[in-house]
């Protein structure tokens, strides 16, 4: 996986844990929602990039 993919996947998941995470603590369920999603966003990227990973010789 090249560098900067995982270091936007890892960064991707962890912005979308703190976005949850404070959208839990004041309530917010559409904030708590974005935060989820983007950590499956972030997840997915990382799967992508592996799967490309295991396809290179």
């Amino acid at each position: 996986m090249s560098g900067t993919e995982k270091s936007k996947a890892h960064a991707e998941q962890a912005m979308g844990k703190v976005k949850e995470t404070v959208g839990r603590a004041v309530g917010n369920e559409r904030m708590t929602a974005e935060g989820r999603a983007e950590q499956a966003k972030g997840k997915a990227r990382h799967a992508k990039e592996d799967a490309k990973d295991a396809f290179r010789p």
